[in-house]
């Protein structure tokens, strides 16, 4: 087991064998750092202080070295970075839509959990990239996503308000429906998903992380 910033353990998850090929998972990882940096970003705009615009967008960073850093082994390999993101923007965009949050609370825990089931996701599959791209890759996604600061401020404004734990954590399993579904479909290859029975162990521990982040917050997954 993996511990990250926030105390949440990460198992190690198998799915090698269902890594894109290296363009199409820089690609797609490329945009996916996008969204959760604009998601950031949102959190930045709403955050109610100077200090959680701070760690807040120190956060955000983060996410945007993750997508420097996409965009430098795309520029490696030989390929248009933008080319490369445009097969992913439709389904992003529609996620992001689906998962943006009406208030900054809101906001905060998308970003959390969201950020945190699909780098995890990233990280699973760049264990099947051809060396020494995926050490690369896994190294990039392995450095902290800024979960301790969300953490201390959900808890902040949730401990004092069992009535906003409550709608917070309707939210976050609303969340986990559509963050597997963007999850998966990036598995599909020639039109064709892999069958539940090859990922559903890996999701199965996906979803554990998901409910021990959730633990965290104090919230019922």
């Amino acid at each position: 087991m993996t511990p990250r910033a926030d105390g949440v353990e990460i198992a190690r998850i198998d799915l090698a064998d269902l890594t894109p090929e290296p363009v199409g998972y820089l690609g797609r990882l490329a945009y996916l750092a996008l969204v959760l940096f604009e998601n950031l970003g949102r959190a930045v705009a709403e955050a109610p202080t100077p200090a959680a615009k701070s760690g807040l967008g120190a956060a955000a960073e983060e996410m945007l070295r993750i997508h420097q850093g996409a965009l430098e082994e795309l520029r490696r390999a030989g390929a248009d970075p933008v080319a490369a993101m445009e097969p992913h923007h439709d389904a992003f965009d529609d996620f992001q839509r689906r998962t943006r949050g009406e208030d900054w609370p809101e906001i905060l825990v998308t970003c959390y959990l969201t950020t945190g089931f699909l780098l995890d996701f990233s990280t699973a599959l760049a264990a099947g990239l051809p060396a020494p791209l995926g050490e690369r890759m896994q190294t990039l996604l392995s450095a902290d996503r800024g979960e301790a600061v969300l953490v201390a401020l959900l808890r902040e404004a949730i401990d004092p308000s069992p009535r906003l734990a409550s709608r917070l954590a309707v939210w976050g399993r609303r969340l986990i429906g559509d963050t597997i579904l963007v999850a998966r479909n990036a598995l599909e290859r020639d039109g064709v998903l892999p069958t539940e029975e090859r990922t559903e162990p890996a999701f199965a521990e996906l979803v554990a992380a998901h409910t021990r982040r959730m633990d965290v917050l104090g919230l019922t997954a």
